[in-house]
C-alpha cells in the first residue's frame, strides 16, 4: 500500500466528509490535516485500503449493480437486485474509493477503478439529470411516484456525497457534475414551484444537499435541504392507519421541530438527524440545534446499547420503548452504528462539547469494529450483544455469522467509507487551539500522537508549531482517575494553554483497568448482570474461550479481573481473565466462527 500523504496541494479546508462554511455557527471545526499512522485504527485501515475496497468493483459486479448501470445506459430493461436502491452500494463505494485516494494518491488501481465508475455512472445519466436504475430499467412509469419505499432521494444522497467526496480527495469534476445535474433535476421537482410535494422515506438527501452547499457555494441547495426537513412530519408518506409501516417508521408523524425521542427505523432517524443538525450549523436556527441535542439525549439515556449499538428491535430495524434494550434480540445493525459516529461528530464540532466524542468512541471500538471482520473481507448486519448456545437462526438472521457480501448490501461500503474518512474524525481546531477528539497514532494539525491506545492508556502529544495556543484533551467519561504529567485530571475536555515550544511533549495516562459496568435497573432484560469493560472497549464472553457452555456461567462480582495483552489472539488483543472466564473484545467476536457470545454476564 502506498504511504498516506497530505491533501493536493491547494485543496481549501479539511479533506473529509464534513467541513462547515465560514459562515457556519459551529464551536469547532476538523482540522485541516489528519493522519493515521500506527496502531489499532492504522491496521483496521490497512486491511480495509488493501483487502476491502479493492475487492469492491467485483463485488458490485457479481451483484448486479454495474450491470444495471449498464443497462441504464443502453436503454434496456435488465434489471438485477431485489431492492430499488442497488445504486447507493455503488455511490458508497465510490466515496470510499475517494477518501481512500486522498491518503494514498499513488494508488494507479483504485483511481482507474473509481474513473470506470464515474464514467458508468455519467453514461446512465439520463438528458434531464435524473440517475436512479430502479425507475430507470425496471419500472421507468413511476419515477417519484413511490417516495415511501423508492429511495430516489435516499440514492442522491449518496451519490452526491461521493461527488463531494471525489472533488475534496482529487479535485476531479466529473462526478460532482454528475451530482449536481441530479440535485438541480430534484430541485425542478421538489423544489418551489415543483411538481411534487413530498419527502423521502430513507432520510439521506438533507445532509448531502448542505455538504454540496459547503463544497459549491451555492446557496439553492442549503434552501432545498431545508425544505426536506421543513416538509417532514406531516404525514405526506402515510397516516400510519393505512400505510404500513406507518409514519413514525419513516419520521413523518411529528414535525422535526417537535420531536420528543428518536424513533422509527435507526438508520433513517440518524441520517435525518445528522442533517438537521447540518443545517442547525448553516443557518444558526436555534430550534433544530435544540432537537438535535434533545433528541441525542433521550437516545443516550434509555435507547443505546453499552457498545454504541442502536436499533432494539429486529422488526422494522428500529428503536424500541425507552430502556427496551434486549442483548439476544438486538438488532443494532451496523450501518445505525455509523450513522450515530456521524452524527455525533456533527454535533461534537456544533457544541463544543466532549460527550458527543465519547459516544463515537464507545461506538467505534465496539459497535462499529465488531461489524467489520479481521480479514477485510467478512461482515456482520446485525451486532447483538448476546448469542445463545445451539443458536438456530433463520434465512435473513445474520446476528452470529460473518458473511462475505449480503443481499442488502448497504453495511459493507458504508464500513469502507468510515474506515477511508476515519483520520477526519479523530480532531478539531478553532481559534484557539487544536482539540483532540480520538486517540491514535498519527498527526492532527498541528501535533502528533503516539500511542499504543486501547491496549495501553499512555498518549505522547507532541507540539508541532511553537506558539501560545491551547492543547484540549478528551478525558473519557470512565476514565475517573486519569492523570497528565503524573498530576490528577478530570474528565471532560481537559484544557492545556501555555507558550509552547516546538517539540514540546505532554503525557495523558488514562489507566486502563477491567471493570465491571452494572446496566441501569429499568433494562430489564439484563437485571442481575455485569459486563466487563477496558477502557473504551466492551467485553464479551465467547464459546471458544470457556471452560463450560455459556449458558451456564455465573460471575462472581468479588472475584478479580485481571488484563492480559495476548499479541498471538486475534490479531493482538487484550483479554480480560475473571476466575476460569475469559472476556475478549466485543469488537473482535466472531472472527473464529459462529459460537455463542455474550456481553452481559449473569452475576452469582
Amino acid at each position: 500500500m502506498t504511504a498516506e500523504a497530505a491533501p493536493p496541494a491547494g485543496t481549501p479546508g479539511p479533506t473529509g466528509p464534513v467541513r462547515p462554511s465560514p459562515s457556519a455557527r459551529t464551536a469547532l471545526r476538523p482540522v485541516g490535516r489528519a493522519r493515521i499512522t500506527g496502531g489499532f485504527w492504522a491496521a483496521r485501515r490497512r486491511t480495509n485500503a488493501d483487502v476491502s475496497i479493492p475487492q469492491g468493483p467485483r463485488r458490485l459486479e457479481d451483484a448486479g449493480n454495474l450491470g444495471n448501470l449498464r443497462a441504464a445506459a443502453d436503454g434496456t430493461d435488465d434489471f438485477a437486485g431485489d431492492f430499488p436502491f442497488q445504486d447507493s452500494d455503488v455511490h458508497k463505494w465510490l466515496e470510499a474509493a475517494s477518501w481512500q485516494l486522498a491518503g494514498t494518491p499513488g494508488d494507479e488501481r483504485l483511481r482507474a477503478d473509481t474513473e470506470a465508475l464515474i464514467a458508468l455512472l455519467a453514461a446512465a445519466q439520463d438528458d434531464d439529470g435524473y440517475l436512479q436504475t430502479y425507475y430507470q430499467v425496471a419500472r421507468p412509469g413511476r419515477r417519484w411516484k413511490e417516495l415511501d419505499w423508492g429511495h430516489e432521494l435516499y440514492c442522491a444522497g449518496h451519490l452526491v456525497q461521493a461527488a463531494v467526496a471525489h472533488h475534496r480527495a482529487t479535485g476531479g469534476t466529473g462526478l460532482l457534475d454528475v451530482a449536481r445535474r441530479f440535485a438541480a433535476h430534484i430541485d425542478t421537482v421538489f423544489g418551489p414551484g415543483g411538481s411534487v410535494d413530498g419527502v423521502c422515506g430513507h432520510p439521506e438527501i438533507e445532509t448531502a444537499l448542505v455538504e454540496l452547499y459547503r463544497e459549491t457555494g451555492e446557496r439553492r441547495w442549503l434552501d432545498l435541504a431545508s425544505r426536506f426537513v421543513d416538509r417532514r412530519g406531516h404525514g405526506l408518506l402515510g397516516d400510519g392507519e393505512k400505510n404500513f409501516p406507518g409514519a413514525g417508521y419513516w419520521q413523518d408523524h411529528v414535525p422535526v421541530r417537535d420531536a420528543r425521542t428518536v424513533t422509527g427505523h435507526a438508520v433513517r432517524q440518524l441520517y435525518l438527524l445528522a442533517g438537521v443538525t447540518d443545517l442547525a450549523a448553516e443557518t444558526g436556527d436555534a430550534a433544530l440545534r435544540e432537537t438535535a441535542v434533545r433528541l441525542w439525549d433521550a437516545m443516550t439515556e434509555s435507547k443505546t446499547s453499552l457498545t454504541g449499538g442502536l436499533g432494539s428491535r429486529h422488526e422494522l430495524e428500529s428503536f424500541g420503548d425507552p430502556y427496551e434494550l434486549p442483548p439476544d434480540r438486538a438488532y443494532n445493525e451496523t450501518c445505525a452504528a455509523i450513522a450515530s459516529v456521524q452524527w455525533s461528530w456533527r454535533l461534537a464540532l456544533l457544541t463544543g462539547e466532549a460527550r458527543y466524542s465519547d459516544l463515537v468512541e464507545r461506538t467505534l471500538f465496539n459497535g462499529f469494529a465488531a461489524g467489520c471482520g479481521l480479514d477485510g473481507d467478512s461482515w456482520l448486519y446485525v451486532n447483538p450483544l448476546q448469542v445463545r448456545e445451539d443458536y438456530e437462526g433463520h434465512r435473513d438472521d445474520q446476528s452470529a455469522r460473518r458473511t462475505p457480501w449480503f443481499r442488502c448490501a448497504c453495511c459493507p461500503p458504508n464500513a469502507m467509507r468510515l474506515l477511508a474518512s476515519l483520520p477526519h474524525y479523530m480532531a478539531s481546531e478553532d481559534d484557539d487551539g487544536v482539540q483532540l477528539h480520538q486517540y491514535a497514532t498519527g498527526v492532527y494539525g498541528r501535533v502528533s500522537v503516539e500511542t499504543d491506545y486501547p491496549w495501553d492508556g499512555r498518549i505522547a502529544v507532541t507540539a508541532g508549531e511553537a506558539g501560545d495556543w491551547t492543547l484540549s484533551l478528551r478525558v473519557p467519561a470512565w476514565a475517573s482517575d486519569a492523570t497528565l504529567d503524573g498530576e490528577p485530571v478530570g474528565t471532560g475536555w481537559l484544557r492545556v494553554r501555555r507558550r509552547w515550544q516546538r517539540g514540546e511533549r505532554v503525557v495523558l495516562d488514562l489507566r486502563l483497568r477491567p471493570r465491571l459496568t452494572r446496566p441501569d435497573p429499568r433494562v430489564d432484560a439484563v437485571r442481575g448482570c455485569a459486563a466487563v469493560e477496558f477502557g473504551p472497549l466492551v467485553h464479551c464472553l465467547e464459546s471458544a474461550d470457556q471452560p463450560r457452555r455459556l449458558d451456564e456461567v455465573l460471575l462472581d462480582a468479588s472475584t478479580a479481573l485481571e488484563a492480559e495483552h495476548r499479541p498471538g489472539l486475534l490479531g493482538g488483543v487484550t483479554v480480560v481473565r475473571a476466575g476460569d472466564l475469559t472476556a475478549v473484545p466485543y469488537a473482535v467476536w466472531a472472527n473464529r466462527g459462529a459460537g455463542a457470545m455474550r456481553v452481559w454476564i449473569p452475576l452469582e
